[in-house]
């Protein structure tokens, strides 16, 4: 008799493990499922406030703040918004707060080279110069970073400032050649110019600041490029 109940206790044991096993599968299925529909509606809202910080970052830089903060709060791994926050805040003069967002943005992106430039802005902004020179750099390792000048601009500012001019040169140089240019090349020019100085090379400068001038008729450029051209006639 006990052996009968042992048997059938076992048996109805195994029956309902194996029964509620199922249920466990199936409860767990739905768990997955309905969390990925909150995941997925989570991203949607996080896009949804970057794009609403897009749109109001020109006309209520606030709002826009807000939009973006609440968009990495529903996605951390949102690299625009992070990049967005990023700028608003080194828009606001918080340069610890700016890097810490352009950081954010390049862990979860190491190809993200608009914010290894935006990095490296503020890094020399700091004076960090070698820093500011590896985030450059690193952006440019990217080979579908469509605005290489920008990082390759302020690579030769940078190069120049820890006194590499030759490098500084080569760096600018290589800005002229990218096309359509994001970088004003009455600008670049202007900067060619007084690397060119530095260096001794006084015929390449003084060609440089007359495209300067000629680019930027009446412009900040120009007249920057205008006087050191009558600098170096003395």
């Amino acid at each position: 008799m006990t052996k009968t109940w042992s048997r059938d206790w076992n048996g109805r044991t195994a029956f309902r493990a194996a029964g509620l096993g199922g249920e466990l599968v199936c409860v767990g299925l739905l768990g997955i499922l309905v969390g990925c529909a909150d995941r997925e509606q989570m991203l949607k809202q996080s896009e949804g406030y970057y794009q609403e910080g897009v749109a109001s970052l020109s006309s209520d830089r606030q709002r826009a703040f807000v939009s973006f903060q609440k968009s990495v709060q529903l996605n951390p791994d949102n690299k625009q918004a992070r990049y967005a926050l990023g700028h608003v805040y080194a828009m606001q003069g918080k340069l610890s707060k700016a890097e810490e967002e352009f950081r954010a943005a390049i862990k979860i992106d190491e190809d993200f080279s608009e914010a290894h430039t935006y990095l490296g802005q503020i890094l020399a902004n700091q004076k960090r110069w070698d820093e500011a020179i590896k985030s450059y750099r690193q952006a440019l390792t990217n080979p579908l970073y469509s605005t290489p000048d920008l990082a390759r601009f302020h690579l030769g500012l940078a190069l120049a400032e820890k006194g590499d001019f030759q490098a500084s040169v080569e760096a600018l140089e290589d800005v002229m050649v990218v096309s359509p240019p994001s970088v004003p090349p009455a600008m670049t020019q202007l900067e060619l110019g007084r690397v060119y100085v530095k260096l001794g090379y006084m015929a390449r400068a003084r060609e440089a600041l007359t495209k300067a001038a000629s680019l930027d008729q009446g412009g900040e450029y120009a007249a920057a490029a205008t006087e050191l051209l009558t600098q170096l006639k003395y």
